[in-house]
């Protein structure tokens, strides 16, 4: 776990505890963007007793702490991943449903560019662009 996290976590009138620093560590190492039933799944392999309703309950704590942040990639789901520490987008595959980050100054750019930006705080931004993966494009061939 990250040393950061441990410090919040380990902050006065934050209880600190396995199952949190466990459900931390699944999102920390998650290679992409984990949805809460993912999150419980890769949990109760190292603790069979944690229930759905705890995962669910500690994604919108560590949310609420600024830990990680939640990422709506459809209607249906809500994708955890760890706060990123520079500003970054998505794009999202329609054929395999696979989730590629990139970075792009994209706050820098409408703020520079965008005349109704101008003087306007902008404090986060976030792209999510839909199409084809080069390997969905090769199979449609």
């Amino acid at each position: 776990m990250e040393e950061n996290s441990r410090k919040v976590l380990s902050a006065p009138k934050i209880k600190f505890t396995n199952q949190r620093a466990l459900i931390l560590e699944i999102i920390h190492h998650g290679e992409g963007h984990l949805d809460a039933d993912e999150v419980y799944r890769r949990a109760r392999d190292k603790q069979p007793r944690l229930s759905l309703s705890t995962v669910y309950r500690t994604l919108r704590r560590f949310k609420e702490l600024g830990l990680i942040e939640e990422v709506h990639f459809d209607e249906a789901h809500h994708h955890y991943e760890v706060k990123p520490l520079a500003e970054h987008h998505h794009l999202l595959c329609l054929g395999c449903g696979r989730i590629i980050e990139f970075h792009y100054p994209l706050s820098r750019y409408v703020k520079r560019n965008v005349p109704e930006a101008r003087g306007f705080r902008v404090v986060e931004t976030e792209i999510r662009m839909t199409g084809y993966c080069p390997g969905c494009r090769q199979d449609k061939k």
